[in-house]
């Protein structure tokens, strides 16, 4: 699944988009990544983490479109 396919699916089922890094953080905490963006400023230190309000909701859709959370 596409970043923009679980953006949309948050955005319609919990009314708000989840910003790319809060998905890309969500994935990197459950091994899902594969590698670190070239652009990324610091490798050990997130310049904005997933808030942890909305982490549930994320994983949820995340969960439901097939990802192993």
């Amino acid at each position: 699944m596409t970043y923009k396919k679980i953006q949309d699916e948050v955005k319609a089922k919990h009314g708000f988009a989840p910003k790319t890094c809060w998905i890309a953080h969500i994935k990197s905490d459950n091994g899902l990544t594969t590698r670190k963006s070239p652009n990324r400023i610091s490798s050990t230190k997130r310049k904005y983490p997933c808030p942890p309000e909305k982490r549930p909701q994320i994983e949820k859709v995340m969960k439901r479109l097939g990802y192993d959370i």
